[in-house]
């Protein structure tokens, strides 16, 4: 071939058409189109190949269920406030707009021209007054709703820029936590901030997970995880003369049943009785301010003996009250029975202080227990056991207890209850780059909403300052209270970025509407979102969001829908010598070095999208070898145009394959197995070069031929548009390739996989034989198809085995349960067994029961179509080897062997259904 592709020749040409004709735009009208949507990019930078590869995916698929003819919503946008895009303004010295701005056409061209078709008609801009906008009034929609909360957090705080910073701005220098701009340590303080009450929505979170049936198993084992979903107790413990908790502490605990055990309590300090029993205290004081401002690493197993003590409620002991830095403030109650005995860190805590270690629970006979002292100096036992010094309850199995212990008739300070791992979003950001919180603060009234007809809010001038920019901003800030007129402030907080993202795949449906966020309707028709693809490593907080604010928006009457997700595929990572490509890490390699089309087809075919893959430039080579490939055969046919008219046999096994290759490759985008894809075009365009080279100097046949071309023009253009467009038009193919319908089989092709691996393991056979007998120019081959009998006899072995499967217990019991004297009687009954011997039948049998446990027994073809097979495959035989190849039916015209080596009988003894018996002259 002599034809190359130069995608830089014709990508712009392809763009330009695609633009002109609008195939990428939905209508509003769209009766439920196919929703494919690509998490947005983050405006921090230029495309890197993670970009690359979650688009390279969405867009193929896009395309292909457009060829299938569904109309597909596929559009983009820009995550465009946040840390990153401030992050990187603030290190060229300039303002976070500006820069933004710049970065979104960068990496609007760049995606442009990788040739992604996305309805640009629909592109949003989360930095723009008229989206966050919307975010403001859902804020407010939620606050009338009672999900929002305004109250004290203790956060990490930057003493020098004087703002709070978000754990992913808190940086490590030798295990000390320093802040990423002025390396200052970082420390922790409490401050007033905006929480959503996503806890509200813990139980539909967690138990929602099971009915997402399309998001991988990791992703959801993630988000249970992180909700953290708990069974167990409410357990009270008076606290005499303290006024918190009206005299008593709450405590939650998995195991009840070691309630015995307890030896002391402990709570948190932001606990509500710590704050009391500081104000009393100031040793208490002291020990609290100190672990406020502590690294939560740091603080380890230290806390402090009060003068309180809290009663037991089963025995009336007084055990001793501690407040203790292990015990997190927003973690089931903030308070805990410590039973040091059977608990890790209630024994680390009581080893530390020296306090009593008590076992109540017995380990079984033959349960692991590494324990060697009476007080469980060792190590606590936290398995299931039998009850001892448990009052009543001594002698009982651990489980029963438990459940007695919570059950209607349990004592009154114990009662079933379930808690949650998961906290409130915090959603205060003391940043520039964000919404503003559409919040006023006045003396008299407190924090009053922003009337709806004001919003948005919008950001002030940007003014480089230490410290939050917002709270700088005097002119901005000052303002009056829409209740009672009076001299107020605004809230300076902004929000965090993934409330932009939480909503973003709604406002896509009508990015433009004026008197709403997005169209109701448009929104119950068309949600949920078909496909998502982005990485893993949102699994928790933005996709966590993103289900919250479909449930209470759900819940405040603005949609039907309770999951925007049907189906989620994670993208994997790609690396280079064996890191993540990052710019930090200067290991990145820029789309536009390899080109476009190359640069796709390579991602793709790579690996599966879940998995990482290595970047090499030998791999690269073989994705651009494919698509010179591609381009010459299309090429050099349109300008030699050598074909023949009449048909051979030969000419109908390449028809079969271009029909098992349309099959395979549907399958494969269909289950987004593109690297397979890949895998079944590119041999299949093999074929067909060697069924070029094999009809020389006459050429192969036009009509199989050109469809096959056609056919790989087709294949390829969802992963390679412009090379399928351009080989689709040289080809003279009906319209644009981008909204021609996708290839279907002229016959039936759902055995396509049956019918390879007979050819493919005949081919092997022979192989095999020419090599061990060491044949160097074999001249005649013969295959021999078995007799009718064997497969009569594999049919009922395979439903015999099917059969027995369907009752349970595998190959092996299915094996074991055929009855081979039965299936023996009824293939004697057939005409085609006259003759047979039982002996040798039984054999038959017994071999196709013992080699695959008679669930596959045998090729699921008749022998006439076991035949036409092999004879429209004979060819590949021939061009292998250079030899004649006749393929017969023993039994049935084997004796019209003209060769006196070819022993007909041993030929036909051999055979067996799928598996033809070979005879090499």
């Amino acid at each position: 071939m002599t034809s190359h592709y130069d995608h830089a020749q014709v990508q712009e040409f392809w763009q330009y058409v695609w633009e002109r004709d609008d195939v990428y735009e939905v209508a509003d009208d769209a009766a439920d189109p196919t929703y494919v949507l690509g998490m947005f990019p983050y405006t921090s930078g230029t495309l890197h190949m993670g970009h690359v590869r979650n688009y390279a995916i969405t867009d193929a698929y896009a395309r292909y269920r457009r060829m299938q003819g569904d109309e597909v919503l596929h559009p983009m946008g820009w995550d465009a406030f946040g840390l990153p895009a401030e992050n990187a303004a603030f290190e060229r010295k300039t303002d976070p707009r500006s820069w933004t701005e710049a970065c979104i056409r960068r990496m609007r061209e760049e995606l442009e021209t990788m040739g992604f078709g996305y309805d640009w008609s629909r592109e949003i801009t989360t930095c723009e007054p008229d989206y966050y906008r919307w975010n403001q009034w859902l804020f407010e929609r939620l606050y009338d709703a009672g999900l929002v909360e305004y109250q004290a957090a203790t956060v990490n705080w930057c003493p020098d820029c004087e703002t709070v910073l978000a754990d992913a701005q808190v940086a490590e220098d030798d295990g000390d936590r320093i802040c990423w701009r002025c390396e200052t340590p970082v420390g922790r303080r409490e401050l007033d901030q905006w929480f959503f009450t996503i806890t509200d929505y813990a139980e539909e979170l967690s138990e929602g997970l099971d009915d997402l049936e399309g998001w991988p198993d990791g992703v959801r084992e993630i988000q249970r995880n992180w909700i953290g979903r708990q069974e167990g107790a409410r357990i009270a413990f008076e606290v005499p003369d303290a006024d918190a908790g009206d005299g008593t502490v709450d405590v939650f605990s998995t195991r009840p049943e070691t309630i015995h055990g307890a030896t002391y309590l402990a709570v948190s300090p932001g606990h509500d009785l710590a704050r009391e029993l500081a104000d009393a205290d100031e040793r208490v004081a002291d020990y609290v301010e100190t672990v406020r401002e502590e690294d939560p690493d740091e603080v380890g197993f230290s806390g402090i003996e009060t003068d309180a003590t809290a009663v037991h409620p089963l025995t009336g002991e007084e055990l001793p009250v501690y407040v203790a830095g292990y015990i997190l403030d927003d973690v089931g109650t903030g308070a805990v029975m410590g039973v040091p005995g059977h608990n890790e860190r209630d024994h680390s805590f009581a080893r530390e202080h020296d306090l009593p270690i008590e076992r109540v629970i017995v380990p079984d006979e033959g349960a692991a227990d590494s324990n060697d002292g009476e007080r469980g100096e060792t190590t606590p036992y936290t398995g299931e056991g039998t009850l001892t010094a448990s009052g009543e309850y001594d002698g009982l199995d651990s489980a029963v207890a438990r459940e007695r212990l919570v059950d209607d008739d349990g004592p009154d300070a114990i009662e079933a209850d379930v808690t949650y791992r998961l906290r409130d979003w915090l959603i205060s950001r003391q940043r520039y780059w964000g919404t503003p919180i559409p919040i006023v603060h006045c003396d008299d009234c407190g924090s009053v909403p922003v009337p709806e007809e004001d919003l948005p809010v919008e950001l002030p001038e940007f003014v480089r300052t230490t410290g939050n920019p917002l709270d700088a901003a005097e002119e901005w800030k000052r303002t009056t209270c829409p209740d009672c007129g009076a001299d107020a402030v605004r809230e300076t907080d902004t929000m965090d970025t993934f409330v932009d993202s939480s909503w973003y795949f709604l406002r896509f449906l009508s990015p433009d509407l004026a008197d709403a966020p997005f169209d109701a309707d448009l929104a119950n028709d068309w949600l949920p979102v078909d496909v998502y693809v982005g990485g893993e490593e949102h699994a928790i907080l933005h996709l966590l969001y993103a289900r919250f604010f479909t449930k209470a928006l759900a819940d405040l009457g603005l949609l039907e829908h309770r999951e925007p997700i049907e189906e989620l595929r994670s993208q994997g990572t790609v690396l280079y010598d064996g890191e993540k490509m990052s710019s930090s890490k200067g290991n990145v390699v820029a789309p536009e070095e390899y080109g476009a089309e190359t640069t796709r087809l390579f991602v793709l075919s790579a690996a599966h999208p879940e998995q990482d893959f290595e970047w090499t430039a030998n791999n690269v080579r073989g994705a651009y070898d494919l698509q010179q490939t591609l381009y010459g055969m299309a090429a050099d046919f349109v300008e030699e145009g050598e074909t023949r008219v009449e048909r051979r046999v030969h000419d109908e096994y390449v028809a079969r394959e271009i029909d098992r290759t349309i099959a395979a490759v549907t399958e494969e985008y269909e289950r987004f197995r593109f690297h397979r894809a890949a895998t079944e075009i590119r041999e299949l365009a093999r074929l067909l070069r060697r069924y070029r080279e094999y009809d020389r100097p006459r050429g192969p046949h036009g009509e199989v031929y050109r469809r096959g071309l056609v056919t790989l023009a087709a294949l390829i253009a969802p992963m390679a548009p412009h090379l399928g467009e351009e080989c689709w038009n040289k080809l003279r193919g009906e319209g644009l390739v981008v909204e021609a319908d996708w290839p279907v089989p002229e016959g039936d092709a759902s055995d396509y996989r049956l019918e390879r691996a007979l050819v493919d393991r005949t081919l092997e056979d022979v192989r095999d034989i020419v090599d061990v007998a060491a044949i160097d120019e074999p001249e005649r081959i013969d295959l021999v198809v078995a007799p009718d009998w064997k497969y009569r006899a594999a049919e009922l072995v395979r439903e015999r085995a099917a059969d027995d499967g369907d009752d349970g217990g595998g190959d092996e019991a299915a094996t074991a349960d055929v009855d081979v004297d039965s299936i023996v009687d009824q293939v004697l009954e057939t005409d085609a067994a006259d003759g047979v011997d039982r002996g040798t039948i039984t054999a038959v049998v017994g071999d196709l029961v013992d080699s695959d446990g008679g669930r596959e027994a045998g090729q699921a073809f008749p022998a006439d179509r076991e035949r036409e097979l092999l004879e429209r495959a004979a060819w590949l035989v021939t061009d292998e080897f250079g030899a004649t190849v006749t393929v017969r039916r023993a039994g049935v015209d084997i004796g019209a062997a003209t060769d006196a080596d070819v022993d007909g009988d041993d030929l036909a003894a051999k055979a067996r259904p799928g598996k033809p018996a070979i005879h090499i002259s």
